[in-house]
């Protein structure tokens, strides 16, 4: 039994271009068995089923090479890491992930999570338990003294429940290495930023570069992809003098990174999404306003764009991804931001937008010679449209305009569910925002009245 798609335009991946007059025919197991013009498609027998999107603008399922599944949309390091234990985050994390799918998002990383969390939901997926995503999952990010995830007193130390693994020499780090890919992960990843910064105020990578290397050397020996949280000029220098296959971020790179990432064919994955919703969403009310960090965040996307934007023109593969997980980045909501992004401040065209979310993208995931693109011999993972973004990249944001999400052939009925942010993550206790001290206390009372106990 096969099934026909008649597509009003279709957009393959495999090009630039977007074609009308198209058809799609898979078999039983989801299989592309041609695409091209109607008039070329095998005739359609009598029981077998025809699909009509012949209004709509067809395209492989997106990718979003950024989502952090453990997370929960959290407020802060420790709703992340402490207040829910691991076998609740699976179950929320599979909830999310569903979410994307109905977003359109048909394959997603999850790069970096507290024990196997998503490890646990990319199986489940995989053994046909649920519906969702196909899932390229990591384990605990590595991370050394001072780099991100080690945000911890050092008299309280790393958690067990922490997103990342402590590692204090490199005999610990190659043997976390091992028994992440024993427990089946399919990319690792490594907190390459440091915390401490030069005079200048450049960011000190958290470990050497011959660490790194060796790392990535054992990461990739196990058939395993490297990836890594870089910031900073030196941590993005040592990563891709090393080749890792995946650079996160990279803001402040410089022509020294990019010829190195040229040479040794690392690709970025820049992530901005999260910067821009932190600049645009963060309100007065919010610690983040008050502590310097929307100013500095603004500075750094500015800086960020300029460095990319010539990182592209350079040719360094640019995957998307946004960091979804946060509560500025909450998951199915913002996912086609970053191709917005692409297109107004990296200089990217809606096709080039189009193919970084999908055929660029799906070349670091597990399921790689599968999705990415339409095409014979490929899963029939895509979606229908109602409207082009080739001539409006904003029109994914609009979950109205997604007629149909197709994956493995199979069409997508997932129920719209909304949750209580409060029984889900929003657990760490605030409760005053301030030190009252006489003299705080006497600056508000000239503002604003004080309320009295009583009343």
């Amino acid at each position: 039994m096969k099934t026909h798609v008649r597509c009003g335009t279709l957009f393959s991946a495999g090009d630039q271009e977007a074609r009308s007059g198209q058809t799609l025919v898979y078999d039983a197991r989801g299989i592309l068995e041609f695409v091209g013009p109607t008039e070329q498609a095998p005739r359609a027998a009598p029981a077998e089923p025809v699909l009509d999107y012949s209004r709509q603008f067809v395209m492989p399922g997106l990718i979003d090479v950024h989502v952090h599944l453990a997370y929960g949309n959290a407020k802060s390091e420790e709703d992340i890491d402490l207040y829910s234990p691991l076998e609740f985050r699976a179950l929320r994390g599979l909830f999310f992930a569903q979410k994307l799918l109905a977003a359109g998002y048909t394959a997603l990383c999850s790069p970096g999570d507290a024990g196997q969390v998503s490890l646990s939901i990319r199986n489940a997926i995989r053994a046909g338990l649920f519906d969702g995503p196909r899932i390229t999952a990591a384990g605990p990010y590595i991370t050394a003294r001072q780099s991100l995830t080690d945000w911890y007193p050092s008299w309280i130390g790393a958690p067990s429940t922490s997103i990342g693994r402590l590692v204090t020499n490199r005999d610990e780090a190659i043997e976390e290495i091992r028994v992440q890919a024993k427990n089946g992960v399919d990319c690792v990843k490594i907190a390459l930023d440091g915390i401490q910064r030069r005079p200048d105020g450049s960011l000190i990578a958290a470990f050497t570069e011959d660490e790194t290397a060796a790392m990535v050397r054992e990461i990739q020996r196990l058939g395993r992809k490297a990836v890594v949280h870089a910031i900073g000029r030196e941590a993005v220098l040592y990563a891709a003098r090393a080749g890792v296959d995946l650079i996160f971020h990279a803001f402040d790179l410089d022509d020294e990174c990019i010829d190195a990432a040229l040479k040794g064919g690392s690709a970025i994955a820049p992530t901005l999404t999260f910067q821009r919703n932190i600049i645009e969403f963060t309100q007065p009310h919010d610690p983040a306003a008050n502590n310097g960090r929307v100013g500095h965040v603004q500075r750094q996307y500015e800086r960020a764009c300029r460095n990319l934007a010539k990182a592209h023109k350079a040719g360094v593969p640019m995957l998307a991804g946004t960091d979804s997980g946060f509560a500025v980045t909450p998951y199915g909501e913002w996912h086609a931001r970053e191709l917005e992004i692409f297109v107004n401040d990296l200089g990217f065209t809606p096709a080039e937008a189009l193919s970084a979310a999908t055929r660029v993208n799906a070349r670091f995931l597990a399921d790689a010679e599968r999705v990415g693109t339409l095409e014979p011999g490929r899963s029939a993972d895509f979606i229908a449209l109602d409207g082009s973004p080739l001539e409006a990249i904003s029109i994914l944001l609009d979950k109205s305009r997604i007629h149909a999400v197709h994956l493995g052939g199979k069409r997508m009925t997932l129920t719209e569910r909304g949750y209580d942010p409060r029984e889900v993550t929003d657990k760490a206790l605030v409760n005053w925002s301030d030190v009252y001290t006489q003299a705080r206390v006497a600056e508000l009372r000239r503002d604003t009245p004080l309320r009295r106990a009583a009343e």
